[in-house]
């Protein structure tokens, strides 16, 4: 899976990598051949007191050592900047697939894990190929070199290499083998972590409203003390890993210079030979080292790739048309057709066998219970879901066979709860028409009733809007919302529970101004208030995912027992506020 992931993306990075391998074969071939060089001058200056000798290859060593230093440095650089590449390139990949998710995809997920997957699970496979960049590419080449070259400086002691490297090898696959599970129990936990705070930080006012912060922070603390332990757990392997290679270096060092002491003593072997020998033997156990730092990172992220992948291979449910068609009729109407929807896993559909016809110039008004699928049957019209029977019709055309962009070009939604990115309020307004004026901003404020409170905020248009909208009030958020749609001025209008943090004066001042710029509209209002709606042209109501009644307001005073319940329910909560 880390294969698979890294593969596609550094393929256009060819000329990098092909350098970085390039650098790091002449830096370790400049290492391999400094020992030997070493080795010369005790055997041949020193022990014979050649003081030229000693500076014409000290001097070769210096040059070596040189070029060693820019060729590592060189390589590293190139192996930073293609790591960092790869971690932009992958990172806007999960962006973009993410951005594409339907409502259903980013549920499956949830939003804490994938915002996890997008910023610690990219980091942890790009630290990961920096390392082999800057590292690993250059450790398998000191490895065979430096096998050959103390084969080639005395074969006697070789067997010592054959043993101390696959023991080194075996210690530190065992250890391996035991740290992966535990770095999938990391990468669960640190879901769990982002989940809690992020909770925490988006219900603070429900939390101290209900006087939870105790609560809360035991929950927070389970969460915490599970990574704790599973990290401790891990460190706990870790800490084995260094100590472990130290002592088989150790003990090669001391068995070399051992078995090495006794042939300089019987004359098989030069001083400068065995300091030569240890050195390549070093080198040999060092790029094992090296190996098993990269090693003890894989497993991490090979289970940050498994993640990135499984989002990487998710593909959204509302898929694109291959022939997708652009002309939608003008003014756009809407028509839902036997439409049924329920949600997967789901034992019972949420809409049922759904018709009904939308007019331009008509408000087409959704009333019913909590749970009776309003929202729902919001999300089917700009394809947020699609339905799983029937159809749903814009413009003449199956929102599924609709160009998306065309689709969404024609309809201005107002969610139930309205989100406001941060910026300003000139800002958040041209979010639905970069192009608006200051004055068509202005425009969309005073029919929202929203141009009172913004022009007394410091700065008017340009007032800071803050993540999520949180420095204004929820009825200030609402109307912000609605100027929003407005400014993009659609054929079609989505008002979902739009109206709710209203008074009933401002509700009733902005359906007012909403009339007069809607009159060729397509109006869909989802709304609590019979009082919101009882102007409309065309009031469905919905009960258990079905139709119970449809029709203009007095009628349905007549015809609906679901309805006459509502109301009824509505005039006796005022009477008793009153």
């Amino acid at each position: 899976m880390l294969w698979r992931l890294i593969r596609p993306r550094l393929a256009q990075h060819r000329v990098a990598i092909v350098l970085i391998v390039a650098l790091q074969l002449v830096s370790t071939i400049a290492s391999l051949y400094l020992p030997n060089l070493n080795g010369d001058i005790i055997d041949q200056g020193v022990a014979l007191g050649d003081t030229g000798y000693i500076l014409r290859t000290g001097g070769w060593m210096l040059a070596i050592s040189l070029v060693q230093i820019a060729a590592s440095v060189y390589a590293v650089y190139l192996a930073a900047h293609t790591s960092m590449a790869f971690g932009r390139d992958a990172r806007a990949e999960v962006f973009h697939r993410v951005a594409d998710f339907s409502a259903r995809e980013v549920a499956q997920f949830g939003a804490p894990t994938l915002i996890s997957r997008t910023t610690n699970d990219v980091q942890q496979v790009q630290m990961v190929v920096f390392m082999t960049l800057a590292m690993m590419v250059g450790a398998p080449i000191m490895m065979v070199g430096g096998v050959i070259m103390a084969l080639r400086t005395d074969a006697g002691l070789s067997w010592l290499v054959a043993v101390a490297v696959p023991v080194l090898a075996l210690a530190i696959a065992l250890i391996l083998r035991r740290m992966l599970p535990q770095f999938r129990v990391m990468q669960d936990s640190i879901d769990s972590v982002n989940r809690i705070l992020r909770e925490q930080i988006t219900g603070i006012r429900v939390v101290r409203a209900f006087v939870r912060e105790p609560f809360e922070e035991r929950r927070f603390a389970v969460a915490n003390g599970s990574l704790t332990g599973a990290s401790l757990s891990v460190g706990r392997l870790m800490s084995i890993v260094f100590p472990l290679v130290m002592f088989i270096l150790n003990v090669s060092t001391v068995a070399v210079l051992w078995f090495g002491a006794h042939r300089v003593e019987q004359g098989d072997m030069q001083v400068g030979a065995l300091t030569a020998f240890i050195s390549y033997l070093m080198q040999i156990l060092m790029s094992v080292m090296m190996a098993t730092m990269m090693s003890m990172m894989l497993p991490r992220a090979a289970v940050s790739a498994e993640r990135i992948m499984a989002v990487l291979d998710t593909h959204s449910s509302v898929l694109r048309s291959q022939t997708p068609v652009t002309a939608l009729a003008s003014p756009s109407d809407v028509i839902f057709d036997g439409v049924d929807f329920h949600y997967p896993g789901a034992e019972h559909s949420v809409l049922r066998d759904l018709s009904f016809h939308a007019r331009p110039g008509e408000t087409t008004a959704i009333i019913g219970s909590t749970g009776a699928g309003k929202t729902t049957l919001v999300g089917l019209i700009p394809r947020l879901f699609d339905a799983t029977k029937g159809r749903v019709l814009v413009g003449g055309v199956d929102v599924r066979e609709a160009d998306l962009d065309a689709l969404w070009s024609r309809i201005g939604l107002v969610p139930q709860k309205p989100y406001l990115f941060s910026g300003t309020v000139a800002s958040t307004l041209r979010y639905g028409n970069p192009e608006a004026t200051d004055d068509q901003l202005w425009e969309a404020l005073r029919i929202a009733q929203a141009a009172d409170f913004v022009r007394v905020m410091d700065g008017g248009l340009d007032a800071p809007i803050a993540q999520g909208g949180t420095n204004v009030s929820g009825g200030q958020r609402q109307r912000l919302a609605i100027a929003r749609a407005l400014v993009r001025r659609p054929e079609v209008y989505l008002f979902d529970d739009s109206f709710s943090a209203l008074d009933v004066a401002t509700d009733a001042r902005l359906r007012s101004a909403l009339a007069a710029v809607t009159r060729e509209a397509t109006v869909i209002v989802v709304a609590q208030r019979v009082s919101t709606i009882i102007d409309a042209d065309q009031i469905i109501v919905l009960d258990d995912g079905r139709i119970v009644g449809r029709g203009r307001h007095t009628e349905l005073l007549e015809s609906c027992p679901t309805y006459q319940e509502i109301v009824v329910s509505q005039r006796a909560a005022e009477e008793v506020s009153a």
